[in-house]
């Protein structure tokens, strides 16, 4: 590694309301709070996974089942088009070859 060119990582303590992680960052803040022996700064944060929504199952889930049926509805009438065109020119060419003969 060179020297000089990597930032400090420093010892903080996470805090979201009551729950509290320790880590390691480059962050500083003026709050500090000793731990073990060691001064770790204070980050308060507003998420984390003890309060986001996704982690802790209060997330609500939308209504995707009607987003598929509205998707397919939509796409349904398109393939009966293709289907129609693409028996179209196969029924065509059955008629010109039993006129021909």
């Amino acid at each position: 590694m060179k020297p000089e060119i990597h930032p400090e990582y420093h010892p903080v303590l996470f805090v979201d309301d009551e729950h509290e992680v320790i880590g390691r960052s480059t962050m500083k803040t003026s709050e500090t709070r000793e731990i073990d022996g060691v001064e770790h700064f204070i980050i308060r944060v507003d998420i984390s996974a003890f309060s986001h929504p996704f982690y802790t199952g209060r997330q609500k889930i939308m209504d995707t089942e009607g987003r598929v049926e509205r998707f397919k509805k939509r796409y349904a009438k398109r393939g009966k088009k293709k289907a129609a065109k693409a028996e179209a020119p196969a029924a065509e060419a059955k008629t010109d070859e039993s006129t021909e003969a």
